[in-house]
């Protein structure tokens, strides 16, 4: 069958407007960025427990559940960095468009690779969220033992060791979670996203 002969059948599908009226919410990606170990995850998964118990349709992304599957062909050079963050980026639209609020936890290292994803999302669905913490901290913390085998030159192109992280210049919010309890952090980030994803 030739690509000629496919008709596009968007405009017979349900749109977001109907399935975020049934959900009784807005949609929006919330993308958190920071150095590993500054605790993106861990904020991500505390948050999306404090949504579902309000009610809200979430979904979280990090890279437990992508790299193990949609990107499980790629390392972590810059070039295949920023080939993750666009497949995650093409994966959060959809969910957006299912009416779905999407927490994300990406290191996404560069303010190049996050513009990219803002641009695929839209502008107006992407709440960039810094997560923040000194790097010491951040080896602090670091249970699985990263930074050591990067400064070891073990991991090459590790973030924050032999690969740049750009902080974001003007995020919707900063969290310091090196100041901040967990609980502190994850309600920062609740009270300054519920006005924007709705329910009374």
């Amino acid at each position: 069958m030739s690509v000629s002969n496919i008709h596009p059948i968007f405009d017979r599908l349900l749109g977001r407007a109907e399935k975020e009226g049934q959900l009784n919410q807005t949609a929006k990606v919330i993308w958190m960025t920071g150095l590993s170990g500054s605790g993106k995850s861990t904020v991500a998964i505390a948050l999306e427990k404090l949504l579902h118990s309000e009610g809200y349709q979430t979904m979280v992304l990090d890279g437990d559940n992508t790299r193990t599957g949609i990107c499980n062909n790629l390392g972590f050079s810059l070039e295949d960095r920023a080939e993750n963050i666009r497949r995650i980026a093409e994966v959060s639209k959809l969910f957006v468009q299912s009416g779905v609020v999407c927490i994300n936890s990406f290191v996404s290292p560069t303010r190049a690779i996050r513009q990219t994803a803002k641009e695929i999302i839209g502008e107006d669905d992407f709440l960039e969220i810094y997560v923040s913490a000194p790097i010491e901290v951040c080896e602090q913390r670091d249970v699985k033992g990263l930074y050591a085998k990067a400064r070891a030159g073990e991991i090459k192109g590790f973030t924050g060791i032999d690969s740049p992280y750009e902080a974001p210049e003007q995020p919707f919010l900063e969290v310091k979670t090196d100041k901040e309890t967990l609980e502190e952090s994850v309600h920062n980030v609740y009270h300054k996203i519920k006005p924007l994803i709705g329910k009374s």
